[in-house]
């Protein structure tokens, strides 16, 4: 039987690959578009932002009726008070909604290999039994590192019980999200820097000196120098991770670097998209308003299109 911890893998993956390793570590939000927001070239940061990247796609192949049609339909969800407006509060929870889809996507797709029972929440038994099973039952016995999947099963049960807000053993798919992706929620922030600072801190005294902060990284092999971006990572060490300069990184130093507070980008283009189509400068639009605009919002190349693209009408 194969391991399939999906949250120590999702973990590990992100840093087993190639140099600077140390960037692996950094948790990013998904970004809203591939695109640059400058809407002197186009709309197409603010149509993959408003729709979502996958549904912005489909939106491109359709007419301007079409687009009009279903933009219509999406304000009707936006507006959740149907008090006739689209507030800036109610156009940042759309975008930010968009933005958590893939990470929806991902929690869907393997929803059904741990709800064994089919009651619409994983149990913490259910994950462990599907994932570590069959090496609980021999202790290990057949793996050679057994020390590494005893720690990755501390690590996913602590993991699990700071996901489980209500302390009842089973995961409702929020409190499974939280589990898979501790880094979209604020209440999981310090599991993450637990688990990144386990990961580094080698001699076990609960912070990271720069000999382990390079080693997690960079292993010279037969006299091997550094190279430069190495140089450039002591660096970064002294002069920006370390910022009480003790020669160590405690657990809010490790917060600051692995989960750094970035922009709101939704909050941001929410407040443009009001900006740019709020006529009469209430600070809330208007379904004729958002229509009136509705080549920003989502777009069309007017072209003959498939009827394959019908398909996801629903769905929004």
């Amino acid at each position: 039987m194969q391991l399939r911890s999906l949250a120590s893998f999702l973990l590990l993956a992100g840093v087993a690959f190639a140099v600077p390793a140390q960037e692996k570590r950094v948790h990013h939000h998904a970004d809203l578009s591939d695109h640059a927001h400058s809407d002197g070239d186009g709309f197409q940061y603010d149509h993959e932002a408003f729709l979502g990247k996958e549904e912005a796609k489909t939106f491109d192949q359709l007419t301007p009726e079409e687009s009009k049609d279903r933009l219509a339909k999406i304000v009707g969800r936006i507006d959740t008070d149907k008090d006739g407006y689209v507030s800036h509060r109610e156009l940042h929870y759309w975008i930010k909604h968009r933005q958590r889809r893939y990470i929806e996507e991902n929690v869907n797709k393997h929803w059904k290999e741990y709800d064994l029972n089919n009651d619409n929440k994983i149990s913490w038994q259910e994950y462990k039994n599907t994932t570590y099973g069959f090496y609980i039952g021999e202790e290990f016995d057949d793996v050679e590192d057994k020390a590494s999947y005893k720690a990755m099963l501390t690590r996913d049960e602590r993991r699990f019980k700071m996901a489980d807000r209500d302390a009842d053993g089973v995961a409702t798919r929020e409190e499974f999200t939280a589990f898979l992706h501790p880094e979209e929620f604020d209440h999981m922030r310090g599991v993450v820097v637990e688990e990144t600072v386990g990961d580094i801190d080698k001699n076990g005294d609960g912070k990271i000196d720069i000999n382990e902060y390079i080693g997690d990284m960079f292993t010279p092999e037969n006299g091997e120098r550094e190279p430069e971006w190495v140089v450039t990572e002591r660096k970064q060490f002294t002069d920006f991770r370390d910022i009480n300069k003790n020669g160590y990184l405690d657990l809010d130093e490790v917060a600051e670097w692995v989960l750094p507070r970035e922009v709101d980008h939704a909050d941001n283009e929410a407040k443009h998209l009001i900006h740019a189509t709020d006529t009469d400068r209430d600070d809330k639009i208007t379904k004729a308003e958002i229509l009136a605009n509705w080549n920003m919002f989502v777009g069309s190349q007017a072209t003959n299109y498939g009827e394959d693209l019908t398909k996801r009408h629903d769905e929004l």
